[in-house]
């Protein structure tokens, strides 16, 4: 078998799970794309395996590892997805993105910038005098 038919369907997988990361919004779908992504370098891993036809397997036992370690990923991932739907009532992305940065927070749009957290304390110390 020549390696190249392995290699270009893992790649289009690579590809996919990319395209799936990047423009997905719902945090299953996006850790879904993730382990697509570690799927083709599983291909990939075994295709130079075979190719390479190595005695000790190295590519076969890489991939054992890679298994294992997606598969903690995707529990804890799934857990940390569950837990933030349950109190925010949606897995958005973007949704997501506004639990980091609060409406006063600096850098944020129509957050306080760095002048504005510079002047609240003397405002806070006026409030309580």
């Amino acid at each position: 078998m020549h390696l190249a038919y392995p290699a270009v369907l893992a790649a289009l997988l690579f590809c996919t799970g990319l395209y799936g990361v990047l423009a997905r919004r719902n945090a299953i779908l996006v850790l879904m794309s993730v382990e697509l992504m570690l799927n083709a370098v599983n291909l990939n891993l075994v295709a130079f395996d075979v190719w390479l036809r190595d005695t000790l397997h190295a590519g076969q036992a890489l991939t054992l590892f890679v298994i294992a370690i997606a598969a903690a990923e995707i529990g804890i991932g799934l857990a940390i997805v569950l837990m933030v739907y349950r109190n925010r009532g949606t897995s958005d992305i973007d949704r997501l993105r506004d639990t980091a940065e609060g409406p006063g927070s600096p850098g944020s749009p129509g957050g306080a910038g760095p002048e504005a957290t510079d002047a609240a304390p003397a405002q806070k110390a006026e409030a309580t005098a």
